[in-house]
């Protein structure tokens, strides 16, 4: 396993110049029967509420608004579509932990997130979002099972690395790859992001390019 992924400059540059291509909204599912045809390659993104999964996908995506950040958690109540030139889809998937709904609105929709997580046939990697300040906690684990069990391909990236020093970051990665190394599903890098700064955001892109192939 390894915290450091080396993409040469011709793969990076080349994740840029898709994502500099047109990204758009395209539509919000609130049940599962209402998901667009699984006929483009999907990433996803999974995290706990305020974990910085808008903030990190307007950063992927070189804009600004694409994706609404806010500073309530547990906005996002649908999973949301966002393709890139018609090539790929970025999907946001509902935050969990803690959210300004009532429970049975939570379960609602967070279980939507897993019904996806099961049944998408052209899902080719989830990205769970983890605080770098805090690293894996309690409430992420029920999401690491739920990739597991799922069978589905989970690469963890670190958000907000800009709020630490960088040898807090190297260790809250290494503690997390060492967390992470018997999970089955788990892809074996750990990433260190700052949407902020725009660490780590040309590799995010490079992972999603060879993840969907294209």
């Amino acid at each position: 396993m390894t915290a450091d992924p080396a993409f040469d400059a011709e793969t990076l540059e080349a994740a840029r110049v898709l994502f500099a291509h047109p990204v758009e909204f395209m539509m919000g599912a609130v049940a599962i029967e209402g998901l667009p045809a699984p006929d483009l390659p999907e990433v996803a993104f999974a995290g706990r509420s305020n974990v910085g999964k808008s903030s990190l996908i307007n950063a992927v995506t070189g804009r600004t608004h694409l994706a609404r950040a806010s500073n309530s958690p547990g906005r996002t109540r649908e999973v949301n579509f966002f393709v890139a030139d018609e090539r790929l889809r970025l999907v946001d998937l509902p935050g969990y932990g803690f959210a300004r709904a009532s429970r049975t609105d939570v379960k609602k929709f967070q279980n939507l997130g897993r019904d996806y997580l099961r049944g998408r046939p052209n899902l080719k990697r989830a990205y769970l979002l983890i605080d770098a300040r805090h690293g894996l906690k309690d409430v992420d684990q029920e999401a690491l099972a739920a990739f597991d069990t799922a069978a589905v391909s989970y690469q963890i990236i670190l958000t907000k690395a800009d709020k630490i020093g960088a040898r807090e970051v190297q260790a809250v990665t290494e503690r997390t790859l060492a967390q992470i190394a018997k999970r089955p599903a788990a892809f074996p890098r750990v990433l260190a992001t700052s949407a902020e700064k725009g660490t780590g955001i040309p590799q995010l892109r490079a992972e999603i390019v060879a993840a969907c192939a294209i």
